[in-house]
């Protein structure tokens, strides 16, 4: 199975568990160990996932941030911030492309903002 579509997965297993209340790990039962860590890895850090989001979304209140466009940043995230092994460019493409599939019309952008603002911080604070 791609990558791909393993974030994918955990993009949903993120999504299911806000909007259900169902565990993740039930959720995430035969669950590849990509997707398992991403979905474990985004729910662990969520509040400085999604405080990174709140910085960066000017006018927007977390709350108000469609439940799957914050499911699809939070795995972007996750990997920009603690996974090594992913570019952030990666990241970035992998989130936009999920937007562009299964959320609204602005939702790419929107993510691409999000996202890009962070991207443009952390090469910022490497140099």
């Amino acid at each position: 199975m791609r990558r791909s579509d393993q974030r994918r997965e955990a993009v949903f297993a993120l999504y299911q568990q806000r909007v259900t209340d169902r565990p993740l790990e039930e959720l995430l039962k035969g669950a590849k160990p990509f997707t398992r860590e991403l979905a474990e890895g985004a729910a662990e850090h969520a509040d400085e996932l999604d405080d990174e989001i709140a910085r960066r979304a000017r006018g927007w209140k977390l709350e108000r941030i469609a439940p799957l466009e914050l499911s699809i940043m939070r795995v972007a995230l996750h990997e920009m911030l603690h996974r090594e092994d992913v570019p952030v460019e990666v990241a970035i493409d992998e989130a936009v492309n999920l937007a562009q599939e299964f959320c609204g019309a602005d939702a790419p952008d929107f993510v691409n903002g999000i996202l890009g603002a962070v991207a443009r911080d952390l090469e910022a604070a490497r140099r």
